[in-house]
């Protein structure tokens, strides 16, 4: 192993929420998602999919994407859709800052 040191281009710790949800959406496809709220990411939110372990930093304007969720998640459209209903009632604006 390389005795090099590494080159940090950032480290921060910072207390987050998580939450975590579990539903059947009409398609019946089951989601078990933990949505993650930090002060990074301009407002943005981490919605992990337990299932998949698949992780995106998301925020409307993501979830106005068409076909965003159904390729990066890897869903079909009734499920992405399912998915793009519950996602707009937690995820927020974006905040830029200066």
């Amino acid at each position: 192993m390389s005795a090099e040191p590494l080159d940090f281009l950032s480290d921060f710790t910072e207390q987050t929420s998580t939450r975590f949800v579990t539903f059947i959406g009409e398609s019946m496809h089951r989601f078990d998602l933990a949505v993650t709220t930090t002060s990074r990411f301009y407002g943005k939110k981490l919605v992990t999919d337990l299932q998949s372990g698949l992780t995106a930093i998301l925020g409307q304007d993501d979830l106005e994407e068409e076909g965003y969720l159904e390729s990066f998640y890897r869903l079909e459209e009734d499920a992405a859709e399912d998915l793009r209903r519950f996602l707009a009632l937690v995820i927020g604006e974006a905040h830029f800052t200066d």
